[in-house]
């Protein structure tokens, strides 16, 4: 880790720690956007990271923009960092400038956006559902058909229907109908789609992976603290036996997830879709069905109430292992690289390192 990158951390935990607190996100669940947060970042710089100074951004690492986002899924921030980085890399590679802006992105595998061509441009219809923190947005990124041809416009989120919507984290997911929005040329590109949606799913799954090890940390020093804090028959409860295993197994799947999420992010500056993504989202997504349960167990009834800190970061990490691929996706995935092995490769596959760690 070099020292831009541990500058970024101690500035972002810093960010966190004094904005986003408990009555910040449980605000962000009854329809309050974050402005403040979203703001500050915005302002220091961290919303537009991995991006070139050239065309607007703040330049970095992609390693630097996912260790952001691990704070973002640490302190449960309610804000599309995740999307606004995915968007602002896309328009990076189109050489297009970036926005300090929320951004999203719209693609229907089922039902294809359309795109249809008119004096003055374009004409995009179609729907998307499950679409993080549209409501926040000024413009999204649409990904569509039009004949044979794939094209990404960028569209403005005022010539949408925007229908609220969320998850099980109280996170704005939500439905999108363009109905003939009208798009100039300078704003659709024409792009090859399947390479485009395979990084956006590693990609995305990967913004989730580390969000969520982030989350499950956060989880594990509430329970050790809450453990070390209570006591029970005269002791505090982490002095029992029982509740020494259940501490063993949360940090045991932890620092599982965490391995998980830094070796795929080392691997992602060299291959983005690679198998260390999807074997990290397996992995996490395993960590998240242990630790949220033991968690809540442990806390007893305190855990479950909304007054609660805890279950802001539960119930996000039973959310997002569900966005941008399931353990079972990621598996079907994963044989399919398997199933492409010559003779003698498996071994190496599935042992050999992504990358060295540094530091």
């Amino acid at each position: 880790m070099n020292d831009v990158t541990k500058i970024l951390i101690h500035s972002t935990t810093k960010i966190m720690k004094d904005v986003c607190t408990k009555e910040l996100v449980n605000e962000a669940e009854n329809g309050h956007w974050a402005a403040e947060l979203w703001g500050i970042l915005a302002e220091s710089g961290m919303t537009t990271v991995a991006v070139p100074e050239s065309l607007d951004g703040t330049g970095g690492s992609f390693t630097d923009a996912y260790h952001i986002l691990r704070l973002a899924g640490k302190y449960a921030a309610p804000i599309p960092l995740a999307e606004t980085y995915m968007s602002n890399w896309l328009l990076a590679d189109l050489e297009m400038p970036v926005s300090t802006d929320p951004l999203t992105i719209l693609c229907n595998e089922v039902e294809p956006i359309q795109f249809i061509r008119t004096q003055d441009g374009w004409q995009i219809t179609g729907k998307a559902v499950n679409v993080p923190w549209a409501r926040y947005t000024k413009q999204m990124l649409v990904i569509g058909e039009e004949n044979s041809r794939s094209s990404l416009a960028i569209v403005s989120s005022d010539d949408a229907l925007i229908i609220n919507g969320q998850n099980m984290a109280g996170e704005a997911r939500d439905t999108v109908i363009l109905n003939h929005a009208a798009v100039a040329e300078s704003r659709v590109f024409s792009i090859e789609a399947k390479q485009v949606k395979e990084w956006l799913l590693y990609t995305g799954a990967l913004c989730r992976s580390v969000m969520m090890a982030g989350a499950l940390e956060r989880i594990l020093e509430l329970t050790a603290a809450y453990t070390s804090e209570r006591s029970q028959f005269g002791k505090p409860l982490h002095r029992f036996q029982a509740i020494q295993q259940h501490l063993a197994a949360m940090a045991g799947e932890v620092t599982a997830a965490d391995i998980a999420a830094q070796s795929a992010i080392a691997a992602n500056e060299h291959t983005p879709a690679s198998k260390a993504v999807a074997m990290a989202k397996i992995r996490i997504n395993e960590a998240a069905g242990t630790v949220a349960p033991i968690a809540h167990q442990v806390h007893g009834a305190i855990g479950f109430t909304h007054e609660h800190i805890l279950h802001q970061s539960t119930r996000r990490v039973l959310s997002w292992r569900e966005e941008w691929g399931n353990e079972t996706l990621w598996a079907e995935k994963l044989a399919e690289q398997l199933m492409q092995l010559a003779d003698n490769e498996l071994w190496p596959f599935l042992t050999e390192p992504a990358i060295s760690r540094q530091g």
